[in-house]
This record gives C-alpha cells, structure tokens and sequence, in this order.
C-alpha cells in the first residue's frame, strides 16, 4: 500500500513539472508523453556515445560501468581468498575447511554473478547505422530478423522524429537521486528508451552529437 502511494506520489510531482513546449514549433511535441520510460536503473554515468564511423554510432558502456564490474570481480576472488588466507594465519581451519570455505566462495560467487548480470545488461549493443538504415538495442540486429516489428527496441532511421531528453527523481532509492533518459521519438509518436543515467552534462553531449548524426532536433527537458 505505501508503495503505491509512493508511485502516485511520484507521478504527480513528474506530471506537475512544466515544460514550454510550444517552443518545439512542433505539435508532435505536445501528443507525446513527458513521463520517464524506465525506472531506477543506474546512479552513474553506464554508457557513452561513439563514433564508430561516418555512417554508424553507438553507445557502449562508460569507464565508470567498467569500474563497477572490475570491482566487483575483485571482491568475488578477494573475499574467499582474504577469508581463506586469515583462517590459515589464526589457524581454524582443520576439520571445518568445508564451512568456512563455503560461505566466502558463495559470497564471492555472488558478487561476480551480480557484477556479470549488470555488465550484461548494460552491454548490449546500441548501434545507429546508416548503411543499414536502422536503430537497434540488443544483441539481435534487423538483418537478422524477418521483420523489425518482432524487435522491441529497434527502428528504421528514416521514422526517428526527434532525441527526447527528460528528468526523472528516483524516490525509491537510497539515497534518492535525480536521473536523466535519452529517448527516441518517432514520427507516429511512438518513444523509444536509448539510455539514462545521472549525469546530465555527458547525456546532453551525446544527445546533441547523436541528433546531428541523424538531422534531427534535440527535445531537452533536462
């Protein structure tokens, strides 16, 4: 029940926020939603915008996304190792090897297992191709599909309208903090999550760089 008030407490305070959008010059601009298309997701700058080549850019995971993962490889191996390493010193290991072994390999595999699911998550390709002539977010590209409808977050070049930059506060979190989305808006309205993280300056850097490979306006809301 209170995180149902959150959430409602949580839209309102998003649906209250103001947004001059007649400045767009665009009535597509004001059929849209302004809402955030995903929630949470990361409190750290995951991906950057590269340039492949003329034709194609993409966006891969940032060095701080890296980070993240190294340490928590770190730890996995660490933890036992360290754990392991003390029992020896203070001699307890004997006949309770098994245990005490055990519990820190668990810990360990843990934290890699968390650290892989996230890195897998934040690295799948997104890829804007103009040989190709498509947009696509995942580790299946059009080509490989007898129609792009059956890919979620995949589009034609050609049908993006506008790169849609919004504000989103992560109540949920703790502690709270405030995230920005980067969203494709094509011509029949339809939105297209690209990606969010926190920092605002790197995601409207990428968004300006990003329209002009596509020549199409920026919406920044941010």
């Amino acid at each position: 029940m209170l995180r149902k008030l959150l959430e409602a407490l949580k839209k309102l305070v998003q649906s209250s926020a103001v947004y001059d959008l007649s400045q767009l010059n665009d009535p597509l601009a004001v059929q849209i939603e302004w809402t955030p298309m995903r929630c949470g997701d990361s409190g750290f700058t995951t991906h950057k915008l590269v340039h492949v080549h003329a034709d194609r850019v993409e966006f891969r995971p940032s060095w701080e996304l890296k980070l993240f993962l190294g340490f928590h490889l770190f730890a996995g191996v660490l933890v036992p190792a360290a754990f392991v390493a003390i029992m020896l010193l203070v001699g307890e290991i004997g006949s309770r090897v098994v245990f005490l072994v055990l519990i820190p390999a668990v810990t360990g595999t843990l934290l890699m297992t968390i650290g892989g699911m996230i890195y897998y998550r934040h690295s799948a390709p997104i890829v804007f191709d103009r040989y190709q002539r498509h947009f696509w977010k995942g580790r299946k590209a059009p080509n490989e599909v007898l129609n792009i409808s059956a890919l979620k977050d995949a589009c034609k070049l050609g049908d993006i309208h506008a790169v849609q930059l919004i504000p989103e506060y992560c109540l949920f979190n703790k502690p709270p903090y405030n995230r920005f989305e980067l969203n494709l808006v094509l011509h029949n309205g339809r939105r297209i999550n690209v990606i969010g993280h926190s920092n605002p300056a790197k995601l409207r850097k990428d968004a300006q760089l990003l329209a002009r490979f596509l020549h199409v306006p920026v919406w920044d809301a941010c």
